[in-house]
């Protein structure tokens, strides 16, 4: 029954090739486990007994557990569809818990040291019609957008001409589920903008309509995915970041800020287009962890351990 299903995901379901591989794989683990017949493993007790063997012998994290949890429920879903099971008995096994990941974020250092290094593509008022300096300008305002108002990748890549309205400030994002919000924008963010659209203009020769991307590359043509995803790490490269250079570290990264200066969650929860302000408070504990920090650092008693030391 795994080769029909692997074709129904192939064809009815038209998930991707990878993802095709991906069920292959772990069906194929499982029948390895389970013997030629699979169908007597197929209850709740024998999945728990699969559970247990993926993580105490193959010695699997709980994401890749749960995956394979995942892949074995449709499965299941499919056997029952074709008469072949009454119930899904991976729905009855309780899955390992996934680690809490805190969102990475940059430090205030590292972007005011990048913003400040990359100021002259915006005071050189003289160069913005000279084309050696349009794609560096293009990789700065990719940036200071993406940081400037936490909007996605995919929000970024979709803004036209007439998306921002300059009479008010604002930027009006298309986000998930074709929703529309408007982002307020600081002057100096709108004033960049400003700055590259003379560019833009200058390059294809003329004002743009309202409906064009608001973003082009040097061809005049509108970006993708993979061209911001290379300038945010190309923009972040040399600046002591270990970590992963992305459009989405930066939107951490503003969420983070905000929190830290003060902003409440809805207000964040707004700004970046959450359905849920749940989605909004992992931030808080990234709060937490750099006040924990400070505390340690700053406090004095922290220093000596708690302690209170020597009275006079």
């Amino acid at each position: 029954m795994t080769t029909q299903f692997l074709e129904y995901v192939r064809t009815v379901l038209r998930y991707s090739d990878r993802t095709v591989d991906i069920y292959d794989g772990v069906l194929q683990d499982f029948c390895r486990y389970a013997g030629e017949d699979v169908m007597p493993v197929l209850t709740p007790s024998g999945i728990r007994g699969y559970e247990v063997y993926l993580m105490e012998q193959r010695k699997l994290g709980p994401a890749t557990v749960n995956q394979h949890l995942s892949v074995l429920s449709s499965f299941c879903r499919f056997l029952m569809r074709e008469g072949k099971l009454d119930a899904n008995p991976v729905s009855l096994v309780s899955r390992p818990k996934m680690p809490k990941r805190l969102p990475e974020y940059y430090r205030k250092e590292v972007m005011d040291r990048y913003f400040s290094e990359t100021a002259w593509l915006i005071d050189e008022y003289d160069a913005f019609s000279d084309p050696k300096y349009y794609l560096p300008r293009l990789r700065r305002v990719i940036v200071s957008i993406l940081f400037g108002t936490g909007i996605r990748r995919a929000e970024l890549i979709s803004l036209r001409v007439g998306s921002l309205d300059l009479s008010r400030n604002v930027l009006h994002v298309l986000g998930k589920g074709d929703k529309m919000r408007e982002i307020p924008v600081i002057p100096s963010l709108c004033h960049e903008i400003c700055i590259y659209l003379q560019s833009v203009d200058s390059m294809v020769g003329g004002a743009r309509p309202d409906n064009a991307p608001l973003l082009v590359n040097g061809k005049g043509d509108p970006l993708n995915a993979e061209y911001v995803d290379r300038v945010v790490k190309r923009e972040l490269s040399g600046y002591g970041i270990t970590g992963r250079k992305s459009p989405h570290v930066l939107r951490h990264t503003l969420a983070t800020d905000l929190l830290g200066e003060g902003a409440d969650l809805n207000s964040i929860k707004e700004l970046l287009g959450h359905s849920s302000l749940a989605a909004t408070q992992v931030y808080t504990h990234n709060s937490v962890e750099r006040l924990k920090k400070v505390y340690d650092h700053a406090h004095p008693r922290a220093k000596t351990g708690g302690k209170h030391g020597n009275q006079s």
